[in-house]
């Protein structure tokens, strides 16, 4: 057993707008994300099954095939492979789990957070 203190994990600065905190275990990811209003996260894709649950703000998450506003207390699923991008519509704190884990994050191949 492994207790995380989220107050003692560091805050990664990803940009002028966005930071994260992250935890990896063996087959899971969990991340809290934090995005100042008009933060970006450019269109990517992964091979990780997401959820993302939205603890603050309004977040806009854009699909090829639609649009999807998702605000406190509610939680966006998005399956492997689907490619989507991410508007922060208010000041935010999301949630995100991945399984398996972000091995991109880990070895810090995320260069479309970073920009």
């Amino acid at each position: 057993m492994t207790l995380h203190d989220w107050d003692r994990i560091p805050k990664e600065k990803l940009g002028d707008l966005l930071a994260r905190q992250a935890i990896h275990t063996a087959n899971l990811t969990v991340a809290r994300i934090y995005l100042a209003q008009g933060a970006l996260v450019a269109r990517h894709s992964h091979a990780n099954e997401q959820i993302t649950v939205l603890m603050e703000g309004k977040l806009k998450f854009l699909f090829d095939d639609r649009e999807i506003l998702v605000a406190a207390g509610q939680a966006m699923e998005i399956p492997p492979h689907a490619p989507h991008a991410v508007e922060a519509l208010e000041d935010s704190l999301a949630l995100d789990l991945f399984a398996p884990r972000r091995e991109d994050w880990i070895r810090g191949d995320d260069a479309y957070l970073r920009r």
